[in-house]
């Protein structure tokens, strides 16, 4: 893969991993639109590396917190919020990844190496899920915030991600804050709480394909991207969603959904 090619992949990684508009869309969407070498997988997951050390770092305090109290949970006995959240958050991610290996497999099957029809299905999730975003988003109510999510929210929330690891196009933040905030989580919490639930399902499939990397410049300059670009996007939306709502998001999703059809047919 060409330098500058994997540098603007990163870049797109980035960008598209942490706002709810599908990062794996983007990354089989552009080398496919302006004719650039196909993304390995083990490409992806070096970018997926990037990103994941920013979720880290950027909640690097919370995870440290979240350890400590669900180790003293167990051990001592000592209740806690970061106790709470963080069994809630393994109990939510083992369904999650279970699912997510049996969606891939049937998502391999039906869309096997037909390249129209992979894009025909990326275009037509992202147009879907971006109207069910809007449409939840503008009813749901805020009732619920990060401190008080449930075992239940939790573990619907975390089930929900295995549709994204499986079919590209519906994106895990994406699918995961539209079904916080249709069960009325507010915008900030369902954010955080999707960032952190995320952060397992993405480091499992980084150890498991770890040795796989060949490392390069152009790997290093990928990583490197989406890593700097992650930690100004989280830090971003956090901001954003304290006042701002997901309708630019879900327009986005809507309009890139019919530039990729549009191509399609004119192909």
């Amino acid at each position: 893969m060409l330098t500058i090619h994997a540098l603007i992949l990163g870049i797109v990684q980035g960008l598209t991993e942490f706002l709810p508009i599908s990062s794996s869309a983007h990354l089989n969407v552009f080398p496919w639109l302006f004719g650039w070498e196909e993304i390995s997988e083990s490409f992806d997951v070096a970018l997926h590396l990037g990103t994941l050390l920013a979720i880290c770092i950027f909640f690097f305090k919370d995870w440290i917190n979240l350890i400590k109290g669900g180790f003293k949970k167990v051990f001592k006995k000592e209740d806690s919020l970061d106790g709470k959240i963080f069994w809630y958050l393994v109990i939510a991610t083992i369904p999650a990844g279970i699912l997510s290996l049996v969606l891939d497999k049937i998502s391999e099957m039906i869309v096997g190496e037909n390249i129209n029809l992979e894009m025909a299905l990326i275009a037509i999730a992202l147009i879907v899920m971006g109207i069910i975003l809007y449409v939840v988003d503008k009813k749901a109510s805020s009732e619920t915030n990060y401190e008080n999510i449930t075992l239940k929210q939790s573990i619907l929330v975390g089930i929900s991600q295995a549709l994204a690891a499986a079919f590209p196009g519906v994106s895990r933040s994406g699918i995961t804050m539209t079904v916080a905030r249709a069960l009325k989580i507010d915008r900030e919490s369902s954010a955080k709480f999707s960032f952190l639930l995320a952060t397992p399902i993405v480091a499992a499939a980084v150890l498991v394909d770890i040795t796989k990397f060949d490392i390069s410049l152009s790997f290093i300059l990928g990583i490197l991207a989406s890593f700097i670009v992650g930690l100004i996007v989280i830090k971003f939306l956090m901001n954003f969603l304290k006042k701002g709502s997901f309708k630019i998001f879900a327009i986005y999703r809507i309009i890139f959904g019919l530039i990729i059809l549009g191509t399609i047919f004119i192909r």
